[in-house]
């Protein structure tokens, strides 16, 4: 996970609708951006559906809302479609940014060890600094808690 402090790394991703988005499309106005590990599965849908219910409330902050996972454009098509998500997602099947911003690490469940994305979140401010991270996220909560960050 990188430190609040230091400078957010740039990243060109596609969307679920394929449009290019990259940090700079951002500055002036702060960022919440999370790392999730699958679209469809119970605790990123959880997740995805509280950012997407207070994104008016981000927006009135000034603050924008962008997700990634490692899954691909057309999974996220499909995610953003049955949640009616709000705000976009990226896809980083390469694990780029995944890479850049460290949330890439070995797990472990049920026994097993593998690599996968640690959700994580991060607040950048209007200069493409980092606020505040967090790779402790309980995604049921995360969007109430980064909202909560923004006053």
């Amino acid at each position: 996970m990188l430190k609040p402090g230091t400078k957010a790394p740039d990243f060109q991703l596609p969307d679920q609708n394929g449009k290019l988005h990259s940090l700079e499309d951002y500055r002036g106005r702060k960022l919440i951006l999370y790392f999730y590990p699958k679209d469809n599965t119970a605790g990123c849908t959880k997740q995805a559906c509280g950012f997407s219910e207070r994104y008016p409330q981000f927006l009135e902050k000034g603050a924008a809302v962008v997700g990634i996972s490692k899954d691909t454009v057309a999974s996220h098509k499909k995610f953003e479609e049955k949640n009616n998500l709000a705000f976009p997602i990226l896809a980083d099947p390469e694990l780029k940014a995944i890479q850049v911003y460290d949330v890439w690490h070995e797990k472990r469940m049920a026994g097993r060890t593998y690599m996968g994305v640690v959700r994580t979140t991060y607040l950048i401010d209007e200069e493409g600094m980092i606020l505040k991270a967090n790779d402790k996220v309980k995604a049921a909560s995360d969007p109430e808690t980064m909202l909560g960050a923004l006053e």
